[in-house]
């Protein structure tokens, strides 16, 4: 834990550096007033006093700018009073030309400023939406041990079309990852709708295939609402796997609408659980399976269930090639939930490059032994 007094040290060391940076543009500016001093107008370096205020936008607010700026045309003032600088008649047309440059930097300094407080209050919200939609998963729930991430493909953004969510049911834990057909605004309002009837159902209705179908119907609803009748009717979706973990009973079901397939990690290596009767995405309508079957492996203690989306497998590195999630997961041999998200998160960004085409959730999983 980090303590006031590092906090106070830390806050010390960059009061520290931003001095230092200023005192940069200061000595420029002595340097050049000195030279156009000693030289006069044979060697005049008047003009280069505007690097300095251009020099301290990079790193420094627009109080800062106004104050090099001001220092640097009252150098050019001193330097215009010397004995060898009467008479020239570039003078007064350098010296505006410093006043106004600096002013013009202020100014536009001052706007990215208030850019930048705009763009950082806009993040601040994104956040707490995403905490709002994604809620981040607890460390512990019952006898599970979790570990999850998510990223987006816009940089920029902080939520995307991917979901995931965990609610503690009579007697297990009951968790859905999915994820949205396309993206935008559109996918992001479908995220949220299939998450919010997830956690509001997911207490009520005990068997995964009634909670499944009320999903459907929920993404049914919201694909309607933004596709319409235009020529993407029908085709907006949501793939998503519902798993059920109960403490006593060392197995996992899970029912898979359309999603990839979870991978489980054991002793022995790395076994992906695939679904015994495939069944098409949310929303599709009629598509929906009278007889939706609900797939029951084992899950011992110390194994550890890994969930996650699309955007995971499909990630490229610089020749095409998808990223080879069961071998990593195979290399690394790693049983600890924590570990194994953060390896892969580290591994992932690495391999593409930091270019993601799709959003990215995993959660990680572990029923711990009760020894």
């Amino acid at each position: 834990m980090r303590r006031f007094g590092d906090d106070r040290s830390a806050r010390s060391r960059s009061w520290l550096r931003g001095q230092a940076l200023v005192a940069l543009p200061l000595v420029l500016i002595l340097v050049i007033a000195v030279i156009d001093v000693l030289n006069g107008p044979r060697i005049h370096l008047g003009p280069l006093l505007i690097v300095a205020p251009a020099i301290t936008a990079s790193f420094a607010g627009p109080r800062a700018v106004a104050l090099i700026g001001a220092v640097a045309v009252a150098a050019e003032v001193l330097v215009g009073a010397s004995d060898e600088w009467r008479g020239v008649t570039e003078y007064e047309t350098q010296l505006s030309s410093l006043v106004v440059i600096s002013t013009l930097i202020v100014f536009f300094t001052a706007v990215r400023q208030r850019h930048q407080r705009e763009l950082k209050a806009a993040r601040s919200v994104a956040e707490t939406a995403q905490r709002a939609l994604i809620r981040p998963l607890p460390e512990r729930i019952g006898p599970l041990r979790i570990a999850s991430f998510y990223l987006t493909a816009e940089q920029e953004a902080r939520i995307g079309g991917d979901l995931y969510g965990a609610v503690r049911i009579a007697g297990g834990t009951r968790l859905i990852i999915g994820d949205v057909r396309g993206k935008g605004l559109a996918a992001i309002d479908a995220s949220a709708l299939v998450v919010g009837a997830f956690r509001a159902a997911a207490h009520q209705r005990s068997a995964l295939p009634d909670l499944l179908s009320f999903l459907d119907g929920a993404a049914e609803v919201e694909a309607a609402r933004v596709l319409g009748d235009g020529p993407d009717s029908g085709e907006g979706f949501v793939t998503a796997a519902v798993v059920d973990i109960f403490d006593e009973e060392p197995h996992v079901c899970i029912l898979n609408r359309g999603h990839p397939s979870p991978l489980l990690l054991t002793g022995g290596g790395v076994t992906e659980l695939r679904a015994t009767r495939p069944a098409p995405p949310l929303g599709l309508g009629d598509l929906y399976p009278a007889d939706a079957h609900v797939d029951i492996f084992p899950f011992q203690p110390d194994d550890l269930l890994l969930l996650y989306t699309d955007g995971v497998i499909d990630a490229r590195d610089a020749v095409g090639a998808f990223y080879p999630l069961g071998e990593r997961l195979l290399a690394w041999a790693e049983y600890d939930p924590a570990h194994l998200v953060e390896r892969l998160h580290e591994d992932l960004r690495a391999y593409a490059e930091g270019r993601l085409d799709d959003d990215v959730a995993v959660i990680a999983i572990k029923r711990i032994s009760a020894r």
